[in-house]
């Protein structure tokens, strides 16, 4: 096991929730990123299959720097890994389990979220020092999932990404989950001309039940 295991961010902890941006080009983000700020969504992901991420994310960062963290996904190769960082990512995101991206992460001592859908694949993602473990697709399974998981890996951190709807929210984070992922449930049609204060209140909505489960929790 890694001795210097890259912790979630503060913000994260506090902000559960990683909003996932795909668009035609990383122009487009910055008003995007605004709203889902305006309704309390605090990480950011910066997808690849984004073009212009590697060029425009200092430029966010520095744009955001105070009201969000910025990290970059879908990344598969230790090369991307290491532009990502090298550009001052907050965190890396991979769709699998990739170990040379994982290493890259940890040896920078920046989180990092591998995907990852059997155990076998969580639990060597896991021992290489992820962070967490992001289960994709998570919809398959469904938030029953992470307790199975976490029966012979109790202490593995866990963030579902992949048809995660605004609803299910809650039934994640109970199931025990650190975070969820949410992309096009929340995002809609953001990228498409959509109305940007609709989106604003979807992630104001998803703070909200993000809010009543941690309320819930206190309570108990």
């Amino acid at each position: 096991m890694p001795h210097h295991r890259p912790q979630p961010s503060q913000t994260l902890l506090a902000h559960p929730v990683i909003a996932v941006l795909r668009a035609s080009h990383a122009r487009e983000y910055a008003p995007v990123i605004e709203a889902l700020i305006a309704g309390g969504v605090r990480s950011i992901e910066l997808t690849l299959t984004t073009e212009g991420v590697f060029q425009e994310i200092a430029e966010l960062k520095t744009r955001f720097a105070d009201a969000a963290e910025i990290g970059v996904g879908t990344v598969t190769d230790a090369e991307q890994a290491q532009r990502a960082l090298d550009a001052g990512a907050d965190y890396l995101v991979t769709p699998v389990t990739v170990p040379e991206v994982i290493r890259a992460a940890v040896n920078r001592g920046v989180p990092v979220f591998p995907g990852a859908y059997s155990p076998t694949e969580m639990h060597t993602a896991w021992s290489l020092g992820a962070t967490a473990v992001k289960l994709f697709p998570a919809s398959v399974v469904g938030p029953g999932y992470i307790g199975q998981v976490h029966g012979p890996f109790p202490g593995l951190p866990i963030i579902p990404s992949g048809g995660v709807s605004i609803q299910d929210v809650p039934k994640w984070l109970q199931a025990g989950a650190l975070a969820v992922s949410l992309g096009g449930p929340l995002l809609g049609d953001a990228f498409k001309g959509g109305d940007l204060s609709a989106l604003t209140e979807r992630a104001a909505e998803v703070t909200r039940l993000v809010g009543n489960v941690r309320d819930r929790t206190v309570d108990a």
